[in-house]
């Protein structure tokens, strides 16, 4: 029998410690900086970050203090398209966003996946006021980061700006989903290489591959583990009084329109063109 080849792994570019915290301290779009705190410290996929709801997010006075503040990742955001949607198994989705406009071959879904609590609290409480200024025009499906108006804020938003944080800090070209490479690597560093603790911790898909091997992962060694994170890159800081930064309050038509061109490549494409075809017909 032929051996089979050996899997090789191309080594990931990632950021460390020093580079996480100066891209953090940084960071001036809020929904950015609410990603980029979930990807390092919950290890979470980007996907997972734009899908995850309130309903899922553990953050009372009784879990902080018991050391049980988390998030609970049961669906992602993706965008699909309608013709892909006839092959997914119906119970996998959980909810379809409607179209801003019709005619469009995609929709944004939620659908099943394959700590940070002080911060996230402060975020939910500026997402309530930029909900009561918006009224009626909000759209709330209980998103953790939206876009100012509720509606799901798709991957491109927060890939986008944060390659204009790594250009403006010039911090070193790394992907987003490379944050969750870096919070592996620092949590081994800080566990000693306990690789069962790491993975039972941040969820990767090789904890299925060697299910035999590590049949049991104890939750109380993913508390040690999440504990030793946040008094290591958290530490010497209140966390009560970290706050993000304060989304800018459009007004609800103006965010609309935004909304619309994000929402619709085909429609940016073509208002870029007619810009520049006056702008021609001008000179």
């Amino acid at each position: 029998m032929a051996n089979r080849p050996k899997t090789s792994y191309k080594k990931r570019e990632i950021w460390d410690a020093e580079m996480i915290r100066t891209a953090l301290d940084g960071c001036k779009e809020p929904k950015l900086y609410i990603a980029m705190n979930l990807a390092f410290a919950c290890s979470l996929r980007l996907g997972e970050i734009i899908g995850l709801q309130w309903d899922n997010v553990h953050i009372s006075d009784t879990d902080i203090a018991a050391d049980d503040a988390h998030v609970i990742i049961m669906q992602e955001l993706s965008r699909v398209s309608k013709d892909a949607r006839q092959f997914m198994d119906e119970k996998d989705i959980i909810q379809v966003f409607p179209s801003m406009m019709n005619g469009t071959s995609t929709n944004l879904i939620l659908k099943t996946p394959k700590t940070v609590a002080y911060i996230l609290r402060k975020w939910k409480e500026e997402q309530e006021e930029v909900k009561s200024f918006f009224g009626d025009e909000y759209y709330d499906y209980n998103l953790v980061v939206a876009l100012p108006n509720g509606r799901p804020c798709e991957s491109r938003v927060i890939e986008k700006e944060f390659n204009k944080l790594k250009e403006k800090l010039n911090l070193p070209n790394v992907v987003f989903h490379s944050l969750r490479h870096s919070s592996t690597t620092y949590k081994l560093k800080l566990n000693k290489g306990d690789i069962k603790a790491t993975q039972g911790d941040t969820g990767h898909a090789q904890i299925d591959m060697i299910t035999d091997v590590y049949a049991h992962i104890l939750d109380e060694d993913r508390k040690v583990n999440a504990q030793r994170f946040e008094e290591a890159f958290y530490a010497n800081c209140d966390l009560r009084k970290i706050t993000p930064p304060r989304e800018k309050k459009l007004a609800p038509e103006v965010t609309n329109i935004v909304q619309l061109l994000q929402d619709s490549p085909e429609l940016t494409s073509m208002l870029s063109n007619l810009i520049a075809q006056a702008g021609a017909k001008a000179n």
